[in-house]
C-alpha cells in the first residue's frame, strides 16, 4: 500500500456560520499533519477574518491553484472565487449560501476526479444553500446526485453507537408514506455493506426500530410494524442481513439495547438523530455510506448563536476528519487484500 498521505478535502459550508472556525481550529494543531494534507475549499480573505477571530495570528494556510500542488506538511486552500464577501456571522442568507454552494461543487469536482481522496463537509444552511444547482433538501442527497448512485444512507457515527435513517430530510407529516419494505431492505443491505468494508465487522448485527409507540401495540396503534417493518426484516435475512426488531424507540435507548449491536436503523431523521446526538455528544460525525468516495461531516449545523464569537468546538469535526482517513484506508486495504487472496490449499492427511 502507498505510504502517501490521504488528501482531505474540506468544504467551508456556510460563511456566517462556524464552519470556517472549526477547520482553522482543527489545523492550527499541527499534529493533524501527520495524519492527512488538508486542502480547503475556500478563500484567503474569509480564512483571514476568522483566523484573526479565533486570535491565530500565528496561524496561515498555504495557498495553492490546484490540489495537486498540496503541501503535504501545511494545510492548504484553494481559491474558489476573488471577489470581496460581506461576512455576517450568525445570519441566515443568500450570500453565505452563494459561497458555501461554490466552495462545496469546487470540492466535489475535484474528489470525482481523483485529486482528493476524501471530502469532509462543513455545515451548510439549508434553506440558504437553495439555488438553481442546488435543488436538494441536503448535502446527502447532493453528494448521492453527483455520485449518480440509486441509494445512499445517512450514517451517524459515534465510539458507542451508529445509526443510519430509512427517511432522511423529510417533513414528519411524509414520513410514513416514504417507509415501505423496499426501502427499508435496501438501506439495511447497504448499512451491512458498510459496516463490512468500511468499519471492517464481519458479521454485523443490526437493530430495526419501530415507526409507532410501543412497535404499534400488536396494530392497535398502527399497521406498519406488521405489514411493513417485519417483512422487510425477514426478506432482509433472505439478504444475508442479521436484522432484528422492530424495537420500540424510547425504550431501546433508555434500557442500553443500542450497546448489544453493531448498528441501529432509524425509521425517520429525529428517532435516530436525538438519541445519537445525546450519547454522541461531541465525538459524533455525519457519515455518507453507499457512495463510491468518502464524505463525512461533523454531526451540528452552522450554529448561528455561536458564530463568530469564538466558542465553536472543533472536537466534531476533528473526529469527522479522522474517520474520512480511517475509511479511505480501511477500503484501500480491503480491496487490496481483495486483489490478492491467498491460494486454498488442500493439507494431506499423511503429512509429518
Amino acid at each position: 500500500m502507498s505510504d502517501k498521505k490521504i488528501k482531505v478535502g474540506i468544504s467551508i459550508g456556510d460563511v456566517n456560520g462556524i464552519g470556517m472556525e472549526v477547520i482553522i481550529k482543527t489545523f492550527a494543531d499541527n499534529r493533524m499533519l501527520d495524519f492527512c494534507t488538508p486542502i480547503v475549499y475556500g478563500n484567503t480573505k474569509i480564512a483571514s477574518y476568522f483566523r484573526k477571530n479565533v486570535g491565530l495570528s500565528d496561524f496561515s494556510f498555504n495557498v495553492i491553484a490546484d490540489a495537486d500542488h498540496a503541501n503535504e506538511k501545511r494545510a492548504n486552500i484553494i481559491n474558489c472565487w476573488e471577489e470581496d464577501v460581506k461576512i455576517t456571522p450568525g445570519e441566515a442568507n443568500e450570500t453565505g449560501g452563494k459561497y458555501a454552494f461554490i466552495s462545496l461543487e469546487s470540492a466535489v469536482n475535484d474528489l470525482t476526479e481523483g485529486k482528493i481522496d476524501a471530502l469532509v463537509t462543513a455545515p451548510i444552511n439549508k434553506k440558504s444553500i437553495q439555488s438553481e444547482s442546488f435543488n436538494f433538501p441536503g448535502h446527502t442527497e447532493y453528494l448521492q446526485s453527483k455520485a449518480a448512485t440509486e441509494e445512499s444512507l445517512m450514517f451517524m457515527i459515534g465510539d458507542d453507537l451508529r445509526i443510519g435513517v430509512v427517511t432522511g430530510h423529510v417533513p414528519v407529516k411524509e414520513i410514513a408514506q416514504n417507509i415501505n419494505q423496499e426501502t427499508i431492505v435496501s438501506k439495511l443491505v447497504l448499512m451491512n455493506q458498510s459496516l463490512k468494508n468500511d468499519f471492517w465487522i464481519e458479521k454485523p448485527k443490526i437493530a430495526v426500530l419501530a415507526l409507532n409507540p410501543h412497535a404499534g401495540d400488536d396494530g392497535l396503534i398502527g399497521m406498519e410494524e406488521k405489514e411493513i417493518i417485519e417483512p422487510a426484516i425477514e426478506k432482509a435475512h433472505e439478504e444475508g442481513v442479521f436484522a432484528f426488531g422492530p424495537y420500540p424507540a424510547d425504550g431501546f435507548f433508555a434500557g442500553n439495547a443500542y450497546k448489544k449491536f453493531d448498528a441501529v436503523l432509524a425509521m425517520y431523521h429525529d428517532q435516530g438523530l436525538i438519541p445519537f446526538k445525546h450519547i454522541a455528544f461531541h465525538n459524533g460525525i455525519n457519515f455518507t455510506a453507499g457512495l463510491p468516495f468518502v464524505r463525512t461531516s461533523p454531526d451540528h449545523g452552522t450554529a448561528f448563536d455561536i458564530a463568530g464569537k469564538n466558542m465553536a468546538s472543533p472536537e466534531s469535526f476533528r473526529e469527522a476528519v479522522f474517520a474520512a482517513i480511517t475509511i479511505v484506508k480501511q477500503r484501500r486495504e480491503q480491496l487490496e487484500l481483495l486483489s490478492n487472496p491467498l491460494k486454498v490449499r488442500r493439507l494431506s492427511r499423511d503429512r509429518d
